[in-house]
């Protein structure tokens, strides 16, 4: 099984806007491959990417629709006040996800 774990709304340290474009451009590169992970853990800010008005559900959409298991935390949803807000995957706990990652073959953090 591999899992990718996404711990923030961009990708890498430095200019947040850049940091976007470029969570974007993965995700979508990562949903056109069609070999993508078995699931997808998202953290810390890294939930927002899940909530409506997001800039990537296109590409997370499609992901969910081939199959890919979309993760929040829980604790990290509520501290966003985002419940209300997940347009797609679903509602976990740190047991839950602590599982996974440790059961994992494969486990790739960004």
């Amino acid at each position: 099984m591999r899992v990718l774990v996404i711990n923030s709304d961009s990708m890498g340290r430095g200019d947040v806007e850049l940091g976007q474009k470029l969570i974007g451009s993965f995700l979508r590169k990562l949903w056109a491959r069609g070999d993508g992970p078995d699931a997808i853990v998202f953290y810390n800010s890294g939930v927002k990417l899940l909530a409506r008005g997001s800039t990537v559900l296109d590409a997370l959409e499609g992901l969910a629709n081939a199959g890919v298991d979309l993760l929040a935390c829980g604790t990290c949803v509520s501290f966003f006040s985002l419940k209300d807000s997940l347009a797609v995957g679903r509602v976990s706990d740190m047991g839950e996800i602590a599982e996974l990652l440790m059961t994992a073959d494969q486990t790739v953090t960004l």
